[in-house]
């Protein structure tokens, strides 16, 4: 009872705080793209981790994000266009999803594009890190291969290409 009242007062907080920032325009993405998220919380003791599959797809002016856990059920189904995110589906709506998309789309930026697409007041890079809004830090390995960490959230992302994917 006490871990779902914690929960319910998380997710309370969650809606109150402050959004990540989306772009001004819509970055350079080579899509479709797709993303294996580990979303890893608590600490060494309690850690809980999930594995989730993310498929960006590009549709005219607007980009489709897809969520979905291992056993193929989706979690959250985007659609962000002209900097409004909008619930694509009958899936409920899905604060974290968005944040995480929101963060994502700010990793995969290109470096030469950040300054023409966020104000420098949100965001800070320093290779081979970026900081947004002092919330989020993201630690490259590679281009599409990064942590995203916040105060006791972690998400690692890495590529599944299409070798991976197959059985």
């Amino acid at each position: 009872m006490i871990r779902w009242l914690s929960l319910a007062f998380a997710l309370l907080l969650a809606g109150c705080a402050q959004h990540a920032p989306l772009p001004s325009a819509m970055p350079s993405l080579s899509t479709p793209m797709q993303l294996h998220i580990q979303r890893e919380q608590g600490h060494a003791s309690q850690l809980s981790t999930q594995d989730w599959l993310l498929v960006i797809q590009q549709e005219g002016a607007a980009l489709r994000w897809s969520l979905i856990d291992p056993l193929g059920i989706p979690l959250s189904r985007q659609l962000l266009r002209e900097g409004e995110w909008s619930n694509d589906g009958l899936l409920p709506p899905n604060p974290e999803a968005r944040e995480l998309f929101a963060v994502l789309l700010f990793a995969l930026t290109p470096e030469g594009e950040l300054a023409s697409r966020y104000p420098a007041k949100d965001y800070r890079s320093d290779d081979p890190e970026r900081h947004l809004q002092q919330r989020w830090k993201i630690t490259y390995r590679s281009a599409q291969d990064f942590t995203l960490e916040s105060a006791d959230l972690r998400y690692r992302v890495t590529p599944l290409d299409s070798e991976s994917a197959a059985p």
